[in-house]
C-alpha cells in the first residue's frame, strides 16, 4: 500500500511522539528521589539514539525516578518502555494527555477492555495532522463495528473508499469488517476494490483480500491472487506458495477490532519505514503488538529495522516469538538465516536454508539465497551449485532471471570455470543488456584473459555511463585500455578510478602497472607499496613484491630497487 510522504524525522518525532508542552532537559546532578540524575538521562538518550531500546529504558526509568516531575524525561522514558515492550508504558502514558503515542496506546487498553465510548473519545481527539492521521478513520470504524455499529462502521469508510487515494487501506479494512459481519458479497466487493489498483499487491493485502474471498466462494479469484505472490519472486512467495497458502487461506487474518486497528498500525509502519521513518514505524509496530502479541507482520518489521540498525542479537530475538505454524514461518526462517550468518554462525545459516529448499522444492528462492551466503563466504563451488538449483526452479527464463545468471556466472568464474561462467553472464546481458555490474564484471574477465578487449571495452564505456561514479567500474575501463596499450588513457581512468575507491589495493595495483609502462617508475613504486599496505588478497602479495623489485615484466626496469 501507498502512504503519503512523511514530514521531516525530527518534524514527525516532535509531532507524534513528545508532548506539546515545552520542557527543558534535567538539571545536572544525581541524588535521591526528588534530585536530578543527568547521567542516567544522557546515557538512556545514547541508548535510545542506538536503538538499545533495554538500556534506554533502564535508564531513563532510573533518571525518572529521581526526578519524577520533569516532563522531558517523562517523555522519553515512556517512549523508551513502549519501545522496549514495559507495562510501565501504561502507567506513563496516563501522565502524558498531550502525547499522541500516550493517547494511542490507552486507546489500544480501551479496545481490548471493550471500552468503546472511551476508545473513541480518545481516537477523535488525536491531532489531525502527520502520518497518524491516515489511520484515524480505519480506527473509528473498528471501534465501532466493536460497539456492535456495522453500518456505522461501513459508513465511516464509505467515502474514503469511493474516492480516496488510500482506497486500497480502507476498501480492504471496510472488506474485513463487511467479513466479520456476515456480509459476504459486500466484503467480496470490497476485497476487489483494494486490489484493484494494486499492480502486484503486497503480501499481506493480497492474503487478506483472499481470505475474504475464499470464505465468499471466490477459491479460484483467492488462489489467482496468491499466485501473484508466488510469481513476483519476491520473498513473501514462500507463504504464498501451494504448499503453504492453505494455512494462510483457512484462518481468518483479522478476527476482531483489536486485530484490525494492530493490521492498520503494521500497514503504516512498513510504509513509514520505506520512507526511512524508521523511530516512528517501531513505535507503530510496539502499540500493534501491544493489540495483537506474537503477530507475526508486526515482528518481521520490528526485526528489521534493529537490524538495519546492527542489533542482530535482538532482531533474532524478536523472529524467536513467531509461532512455528504461522503462514509467515518460511518467510521467517529466511530472515533468521541472514541474522545467522551475521552474528557468525553460519553453518547454523546454511542448514537452516539447505532445510527450506527441501521443504519447498518448487521455489527458487531459498537455494538462491543459500547460493548468495556461501558466495559471500568464498565457498563459490557449492555456490553455484545452489544457483543451479535456484535456476532449475525458476520456470521459463525471463528478464528477471538475470540476477541468478549473474551471481551464477562469479561463482562459477571464481571456481574455475570459465567457459560457463562466460555463458552465465552473456545470458544476463541477454537477459537484460544494460546492468553495470555485469557489463563490468564480464568485462574485466575478458580484460584479465585478454581477450574480446575491442568488445570489452565498448561495454565497460556504456557502464561508465550508467555508473559514472563507480570506482571499480572505471578501473576496469582503465585495465582493458592497458591491455589495449593504451597508456595515456589508461592512466587517466586508473587515476579517476583511485580517487573514487582509494582503499582497494587491486586498483591502486593496476595504476602502478600503468604508471611503471609510461615511464613513472617512482609513482608506480608508491602506488605498488600502497596496494601492499592495502591488504591484498593473500596470493596477490608475491606477485606485487616482485614488481617493486625487479619492475613490471616486459618494461624498462632502468629504476626498480635491487
Amino acid at each position: 500500500m501507498q502512504f503519503p510522504g512523511p514530514p521531516s524525522r525530527l518534524a514527525l518525532l516532535a509531532a507524534a511522539l513528545l508532548s506539546a508542552c515545552a520542557a527543558s532537559g534535567p538539571r545536572s546532578g544525581s541524588g535521591p528521589a526528588g534530585q536530578p540524575d543527568f547521567g542516567a538521562y544522557l546515557s538512556g538518550r545514547f541508548a535510545a539514539a542506538e536503538t538499545d531500546t533495554r538500556t534506554a529504558a533502564d535508564r531513563l526509568l532510573e533518571a525518572l525516578k529521581a526526578d519524577p516531575d520533569q516532563p522531558e524525561v517523562l517523555n522519553r522514558a515512556f517512549l523508551a518502555s513502549l519501545l522496549d515492550g514495559r507495562s510501565d508504558a501504561n502507567r506513563l502514558a496516563r501522565r502524558l494527555p498531550d502525547n499522541p503515542a500516550a493517547n494511542l496506546l490507552l486507546a489500544g487498553g480501551d479496545v481490548q477492555g471493550g471500552r468503546w465510548d472511551r476508545a473513541e473519545q480518545r481516537l477523535r481527539a488525536l491531532n489531525r495532522s502527520g502520518p497518524v492521521q491516515v489511520l484515524q478513520p480505519v480506527m473509528l470504524a473498528w471501534v465501532q463495528f466493536g460497539r456492535g455499529h456495522v453500518e456505522q462502521a461501513q459508513a465511516t469508510l464509505r467515502p474514503l473508499v469511493e474516492s480516496n487515494r488510500l482506497r486500497a487501506l480502507n476498501a480492504l479494512h471496510a472488506a474485513l469488517i463487511a467479513d466479520l459481519a456476515g456480509k459476504p458479497r459486500e466484503a467480496e466487493r470490497l476485497a476487489r476494490l483494494a486490489v484493484a489498483d494494486q499492480p502486484q499487491a503486497p503480501w499481506r493485502l493480497a492474503v487478506l483480500a483472499a481470505g475474504v474471498l475464499n470464505r465468499a466462494g471466490r477459491a479460484d479469484e483467492a488462489n489467482r491472487l496468491m499466485d501473484e505472490v508466488v510469481a513476483s519472486g519476491e520473498d513473501a512467495a514462500l507463504a504464498a506458495a501451494p504448499s503453504n497458502r492453505r494455512l494462510a487461506l483457512a484462518s481468518r487474518g483479522v478476527a476482531s477490532p483489536a486485530d484490525g486497528i494492530a493490521e492498520a498500525y503494521t500497514a503504516l509502519a512498513s510504509a513509514l519505514r520505506g520512507q526511512g521513518s524508521n523511530d516512528f514505524a517501531l513505535i507503530l509496530a510496539q502499540l500493534a503488538l501491544r493489540l495483537r502479541p506474537g503477530f507475526a507482520p508486526a515482528l518481521v518489521l520490528v526485526s528489521d529495522t534493529l537490524a538495519d540498525q546492527n542489533h542482530p542479537d535482538a532482531a533474532l530475538g524478536a523472529l524467536g516469538q513467531v509461532a512455528a505454524d504461522d503462514p509467515l514461518a518460511p518467510v521467517i526462517a529466511l530472515r533468521r538465516a541472514a541474522l545467522l550468518d551475521k552474528l557468525k554462525r553460519t553453518e547454523e545459516a546454511v542448514a537452516l536454508l539447505r532445510g527450506l529448499a527441501g521443504a519447498n522444492p518448487s521455489l527458487p528462492q531459498p537455494p538462491a539465497r543459500l547460493g548468495d551466503l556461501l558466495r559471500r563466504h568464498e565457498r563459490f563451488a557449492e555456490a553455484a551449485e545452489a544457483y543451479d538449483q535456484a535456476l532449475a526452479r525458476s520456470g521459463p527464463v525471463d528478464s528477471a532471471d538475470w540476477p541468478l545468471f549473474y551471481a551464477r556466472g562469479i561463482a562459477r568464474e571464481r571456481s574455475g570455470q570459465a567457459v560457463a561462467a562466460e555463458a552465465d553472464l552473456l545470458r544476463a546481458l541477454e537477459l537484460s543488456p544494460s546492468q553495470p555490474y555485469v557489463l563490468n564484471y564480464l568485462g574485466y574477465s575478458w580484460a584479465e584473459q585478454g581477450k574480446n578487449l575491442d568488445r570489452a571495452k565498448a561495454m565497460l564505456l556504456q557502464a561508465t555511463e550508467l555508473r559514472p561514479q563507480d570506482g571499480n567500474i572505471a578501473d576496469s575501463l582503465g585495465w582493458v585500455l592497458f591491455r589495449l596499450g593504451n597508456l595515456p588513457e589508461a592512466v587517466t581512468w586508473l587515476e579517476k578510478s583511485v580517487e573514487l575507491e582509494p582503499r582497494s589495493s587491486v586498483i591502486n595495483d593496476h595504476l602502478g602497472d600503468a604508471y611503471w609502462a609510461s615511464g613513472r617508475q617512482r609513482e608506480a613504486q608508491f602506488q605498488w607499496r600502497r596496494a601492499l599496505a592495502l591488504d591484498p588478497e593473500t596470493a596477490e602479495v608475491p606477485k606485487i613484491q616482485q614488481k617493486l623489485r625487479d619492475g613490471l615484466p616486459g618494461y624498462p626496469a632502468s629504476t626498480a630497487q635491487r
